[in-house]
């Protein structure tokens, strides 16, 4: 059986000179990127940001994803390890609560050519070269815009009363709650939801963990997509400009075309990632990761992710 694991490259900023996160293991006597394989019920990318904390003391959020790397252990079994980028915040710098232990010996920051060098693993150096890539277009700086489709509804033949008060069933209930940890993985600071009552119970978990309060509005409803009243592009420009990650909840129908304007407003985008991003299944949601810095560069990385129920 296959084993899943996750981690990041942890990065900051010293001066103007980037500082990237390697790891000693005394157990092992090797030196890598944190990482460590998932939890029961867990995502990957709550995988990653708990076992950076767990290993470095270090609270994280997720940036751009840096593909996957895959080995045999030497029980013979297969081992897949997904990493994001990561960058670590001055305060969460100086929050580090790291004490040496069996794991992990200690960690230091070292440049991205002496970490290369000092890397036990040459699987470690191809993730920290996907991730100069980045750093190489100036593009490591990322902010998301999270497209999330409502969770499951009672339909509307079982529901009588007006479309947008259609409430969640018990499954999209469970959905909702199940979405919560992997959604703070990114790092949301601003939670946008359509009106329709689905989509703003889909978000009332995650905005009662993380006291960030929903704001509601008609420009992305789906009666007002249908009706031709609303405003898809008024609201993405809005999110885009601020440059703050943020949570776009909506319909089926309204996420494609919300999808296509966070390519336009980040300056265009391959058009068939684009069409896929906003395809998405009842609670599932794509993270469109945008520069920071490089504003009108287009799209980093798209990914998406499902809920998990048990």
């Amino acid at each position: 059986m296959t084993v899943y694991a996750a981690g990041a490259v942890c990065w900051r900023l010293h001066g103007d000179k980037v500082r990237v996160l390697v790891i000693h293991r005394a157990f092992r006597n090797d030196v890598s990127l944190p990482k460590g394989k998932v939890d029961p019920g867990e995502t990957l990318p709550e995988t990653a940001v708990r076992e950076v904390m767990e290993e470095t003391g270090l609270p994280v959020e997720l940036g751009v994803p840096l593909g996957v790397t895959s080995y045999t252990m030497p029980n013979n079994r297969d081992k897949v390890v997904y990493y994001w980028a990561a960058e670590v915040t001055p305060e969460a710098y100086a929050s580090s609560s790291f004490e040496p232990n069996e794991e992990v010996a200690g960690f230091e920051w070292l440049s991205l050519r002496r970490a290369k060098k000092v890397l036990t693993y040459e699987r470690d150096v191809e993730v920290l070269e996907r991730f100069q890539l980045l750093v190489d277009q100036g593009v490591s700086r990322t902010f998301a815009v999270i497209a999330l489709r409502h969770a499951k509804t009672i339909p509307g033949g079982d529901f009588d009363g007006p479309d947008a008060q259609r409430p969640l069933t018990h499954r999209g209930r469970t959905e909702a709650n199940v979405i919560v940890p992997t959604l703070r993985a990114f790092g949301p600071e601003v939670v946008i939801a359509s009106t329709a009552r689905r989509c703003v119970e889909t978000v009332t978990p995650f905005s009662e963990a993380t006291e960030i309060r929903v704001r509601t509005t008609d420009l992305i409803s789906q009666d007002a997509f249908e009706d031709g009243t609303s405003d898809v592009r008024h609201v993405v420009a809005k999110r885009v400009r601020k440059s703050k990650s943020a949570i776009l909840c909506a319909h089926g129908p309204v996420l494609p075309e919300i999808v296509r304007e966070v390519g336009l407003a980040a300056g265009g985008s391959r058009q068939a990632s684009l069409a896929r991003a906003g395809d998405l299944p009842v609670g599932g949601f794509s993270v469109l990761h945008l520069s920071l810095e490089q504003p009108g560069s287009g799209i980093i990385a798209i990914e998406t992710h499902l809920p998990q129920l048990a």
